[in-house]
């Protein structure tokens, strides 16, 4: 009867608080398990919509600080000017149009930094609209390149469990940010030495982030466990593959096409 007992315990499905304190604790573990059930869409909704509750809150605290406020007013509108001053030397505009379109950018962004609305409307469609993109060239790379079992769905649970590990690292952001008066974009070795990332070096160090590599780490786990892959070597090597080479083709684009640059 206790056998019994066991077998039944072992083959229960986790309730949602279980996956997600075992992204942290035992990842590979918990896709195990998930990947032996129906897989459920509030698996990658609720974390999706956690990322955004908080990415809202977080930055409209920051916000509230007019030091950051100001440093990030002032760096977006560096970047504007550059681009415009670009398009001014290459001909394709004229300096009198050039400081028009800066001086209404300048105003819009004053308009809009710290407005609830508007801070929740970007994230919540960015959010989305990259989740299931990114959902899908998983899905088809792990489908057809290395042969895995799962669907669509499965994909978009495999990516989005994890990103509670992106709610902490948000968390973490706001606190050093408020303490040290300063924005930060991410956890990375180029945003605490302020390094340009427009270069070669800057974008290195930009992936050297503690925070992006646990997380693309645990996702490779989870991809491996749930398109019931016996290597999770692969997994890794797919997943870490498609970030860094996809971060490589936006740095080479925002090269011609200054408007990536913020991507």
């Amino acid at each position: 009867m206790d056998e019994l007992n066991g077998q039944n315990e072992n083959t229960s499905e986790l309730n949602h608080t279980d996956k997600m304190v075992g992204v942290f604790t035992e990842p590979n573990a918990t896709f195990t398990a998930i990947s032996k059930f129906a897989v459920k869409n509030s698996d990658w909704l609720i974390p999706i919509l956690v990322v955004i509750i908080v990415s809202v809150a977080a930055n409209l605290a920051m916000m509230s600080n007019p030091i950051i406020k100001a440093t990030i007013m002032e760096k977006s509108i560096n970047q504007v000017q550059k681009n415009l001053q670009e398009a001014v030397e290459a001909g394709r505009l004229s300096q009198e149009k050039a400081d028009e379109q800066l001086e209404k950018i300048r105003d819009n962004m004053e308009r809009s930094m710290g407005s609830p609305i508007l801070s929740f409307v970007g994230p919540f469609l960015y959010t989305f609209i990259t989740f299931f993109i990114i959902s899908g060239i998983f899905f088809l790379f792990a489908k057809f390149a290395l042969g895995g079992d799962g669907t669509y769905s499965t994909s978009m649970v495999a990516y989005g469990l994890p990103h509670y590990i992106i709610v902490v690292q948000t968390i973490i952001i706001l606190i050093l940010a408020l303490a040290m008066d300063r924005p930060f974009r991410d956890l990375s070795v180029a945003t605490f030495l302020d390094y340009d990332r427009t270069t070669i070096a800057g974008f290195l160090l930009g992936r050297l982030d503690v925070f992006a590599i646990w997380f693309y780490s645990v996702v490779s786990i989870a991809y491996a466990r749930m398109f019931k892959s016996e290597s999770t070597g692969k997994y890794f090597a797919m997943i870490f593959g498609l970030w860094i080479g996809f971060g490589l083709l936006m740095f080479i684009g925002a090269k011609f096409l200054p408007f990536l640059r913020g991507f």
